[in-house]
């Protein structure tokens, strides 16, 4: 499993980090424009994420843009929808607005509100059809 991790505050990123790692591959960035940067790398490189975890308030790029970069990547890459990301959208502020704009403009497939628990995350990746295996 490959996972991109995508908050500016660096105690949420080390705690997804923490809770993520186990179960495979873990990249971070701060802000928007690093993440849609990490993710068109991953692709070119044939090494594409299994789930992306994106705060939807950062500086530069907010979370939103991002997905909907992201998205518009993979159109252009030809990624068959089956194959897209998932995507987790990540917010201290539990807005329908945000919610909705998730949703229907950046096709999010989660989201979840902060704080962050691990059972509430690890469940979540479950739901969406991501097997969790420890790795070794």
């Amino acid at each position: 499993m490959r996972f991109l991790i995508v908050d500016d505050d660096f105690d949420s990123r080390r705690l997804m980090q923490k809770i993520l790692y186990p179960f495979g591959y873990c990249d971070v960035a701060v802000d928007g424009e690093e993440a849609v940067e990490a993710f068109r790398s991953s692709l070119k490189n044939q090494e594409p994420y299994d789930l992306v975890c994106l705060d939807i308030i950062m500086p530069n790029m907010d979370g939103q843009q991002a997905l909907r970069e992201i998205r518009e990547i993979e159109t252009e890459m030809g990624v068959p929808e089956a194959r897209r990301v998932k995507a987790v959208m990540i917010s201290a502020l539990d807005d329908t607005k945000e919610l909705h704009d998730a949703f229907f403009l950046g096709e999010a497939t989660s989201y979840l509100v902060k704080p962050i628990r691990k059972k509430t995350l690890l469940n979540e990746i479950r739901n969406l059809g991501l097997p969790l295996e420890e790795t070794d």
